[in-house]
């Protein structure tokens, strides 16, 4: 896939990580569709030249509908999942059991909202012409983290989302293989996000400082990146990729 050209739409676009492969796409010649709760992605897409498109995950015949229209004016070439939440809340904490309603709203935006997207465009994909010397006619990047393989304290909820969404990598790739699409999910690990910011700038270095190299939190950009690499990499497909500096997360 050439970037120049091609038609992405990503969930959680309107800041964060999903801001930077939009940026980045936008960039480097593709058109954005950015699909956001946060109206700001408005401004954005228009800065962008793209379309904003309000949304939901947990919505699933919203997810098919939008996603049905930003094909219309444009090929669904990228899908990228970025939506996601991250409470903390320990299994038993000071008020006694975990909130389920919480543990389920987690997984219902991290998890089933990041196979809502995912599963209605490759639906749209699946219809559309095969482009290049293999055929292809799209990628999927889902986002996991590194809290799937080294969930940490208070982390339950969310770890066991993201945990999904690397579980699920392999057979969605396989499930959609004949049908020319790729599926691959990235597992960052400390970034340079709204909610990493929000803390005081001596937490922030102390974080960077527990990544081994390079030590420092990573920069979206650098997410970026690597989603426009999976999408111009034929090869990659079924794969999670963990992108943390090689960090192991303590248990606290």
């Amino acid at each position: 896939m050439d970037l120049s050209g091609c038609g992405a739409a990503i969930t959680g676009g309107a800041g964060g990580l999903g801001e930077a492969v939009a940026r980045h796409i936008a960039g480097a010649g593709g058109t954005v569709a950015i699909l956001d709760l946060d109206d700001k992605g408005a401004g954005l897409a228009e800065e962008l030249g793209g379309t904003f498109h309000k949304l939901d995950v947990t919505d699933a015949p919203a997810c098919a509908r939008i996603l049905a229209t930003v094909a219309e004016g444009h090929r669904l070439d990228l899908m990228v999942n970025c939506a996601g939440v991250a409470p903390a809340a320990r299994t038993v904490g000071r008020d006694g059991a975990h909130d389920p309603a919480l543990f389920a709203r987690t997984v219902g935006i991290n998890l089933i909202g990041t196979f809502n997207c995912a599963s209605a465009a490759a639906a749209v994909m699946a219809e559309q012409d095969g482009r290049g010397p293999d055929g292809e006619r799209g990628v999927i990047v889902n986002t996991a983290s590194i809290a799937a393989y080294d969930g940490q304290m208070g982390q339950i909820a969310y770890a066991a989302s993201k945990g999904g969404v690397a579980a699920m990598t392999l057979p969605m790739a396989r499930d959609l293989a004949r049908s020319g699409i790729r599926v691959v999910a990235v597992a960052p690990g400390l970034f340079l996000t709204p909610m990493m910011t929000a803390f005081p700038q001596d937490i922030q270095d102390r974080l960077g400082a527990q990544v081994p190299f390079p030590a420092r939190l990573g920069h979206p950009a650098e997410f970026a990146a690597l989603v426009g690499h999976i999408a111009t990499n034929p090869m990659l497909n079924g794969e999670v990729i963990r992108l943390d500096g090689a960090i192991r997360l303590a248990p606290k």
